[in-house]
């Protein structure tokens, strides 16, 4: 594990955190993140920060965490059951920001890194994470944009690398029981060490550093947009689907909770407010039925 610098991925993660506040909170222009330290009893701790009731930002929270055990949970070994027994270290920063204004995506973003070890074997570590966009009411150039983003953040490490962490994002967030994509996709990648240490490190970097590149013109193109309250109900329905999508299918909030970490941590990632409305179908020619139509389908942005 010489290769290995636990220390400097840490070093990163808190500054990443540092520098994605400090951007939104110059976006919002209105409001500034809370932080809570807190310890988890079985070992680790972190520290989440929240952003609640801002000019732009209705809910956002943006925590790291570093937590480690004597035993991987069940989420975290369901690809790898080799590595079921092993102790573990996992760290990293997930976000979830929630924009009161219809017109302004939702956005989520992630990146971690994980240790699995066990006396007398080698390590193994591996990274994850990525980034996707969820809009209410689609703009093609803003897609279009976060992509371009995400694939100019993926080309040095090869032509490849976007394609296949694109497919990958469009794959996983996909609800199933709804046959619907989540949002507009982006980047997801996981159990990720090619090339060694450094390169799978300065991938993870790349994509972390190009999260608040991508997003935070999305939010400066339409923050200011008039709407009114069909579109605020109409944002409030499709929030719910963010809602199955994390407490059914997400891998990090799975983990989080097999893992006992902290609840509060774990859910900041919900909104604040959200409806659901009974077999709801958007008015044909609509702005809202546009987003099913031109938006959620898989498609090639870029």
């Amino acid at each position: 594990m010489t290769d290995v610098s636990i220390e400097a991925v840490k070093s990163y993660l808190l500054d990443l955190q540092d520098r994605i506040c400090l951007a939104l909170e110059q976006e919002d222009g209105g409001a500034c993140f809370q932080q809570d330290e807190w310890q988890r009893p079985g070992g680790g701790g972190g520290r989440t920060r929240v952003l609640a009731n801002g000019t732009v930002i209705e809910k956002g929270g943006v925590n790291f965490s570093h937590v480690f055990g004597d035993k991987l949970p069940p989420s975290a070994t369901q690809s790898r059951p080799e590595l079921a027994g092993r102790t573990f270290q996992a760290m990293g920063v997930s976000l979830v920001i929630h924009p009161e204004n219809p017109y302004v995506p939702t956005s989520h973003a992630n990146v971690r890194f994980f240790v699995a070890e066990k006396e007398g074997e080698e390590p193994v570590w591996w990274f994850g994470g990525g980034y996707d966009l969820t809009p209410y009411y689609g703009v093609e150039e803003d897609c279009v944009f976060w992509h371009q983003t995400a694939k100019d953040a993926c080309q040095p490490f090869g032509d490849d690398v976007y394609p296949r962490f694109k497919k990958w994002c469009d794959d996983y967030f996909y609800l199933k029981h709804r046959d619907e994509s989540r949002g507009v996709g982006g980047l997801f990648f996981d159990d990720y060490s090619e090339g060694g240490f450094e390169h799978a490190f300065a991938l993870m970097r790349a994509v972390g550093d190009s999260y608040i590149q991508a997003y935070q013109p999305i939010i400066a193109r339409n923050k200011h947009r008039s709407y009114g309250q069909k579109q605020r109900d109409f944002q409030l329905y499709r929030r719910g689907r963010y809602v199955e999508f994390n407490l059914v299918y997400d891998r990090g909030t799975i983990f989080g909770l097999q893992s006992n970490g902290r609840t509060e941590s774990i859910l900041m990632s919900l909104p604040p407010l959200v409806r659901w409305e009974y077999d709801f179908h958007p008015e044909a020619g609509s702005e809202e039925a546009a987003l099913y139509e031109k938006f959620l389908p898989h498609r090639e942005w870029v």
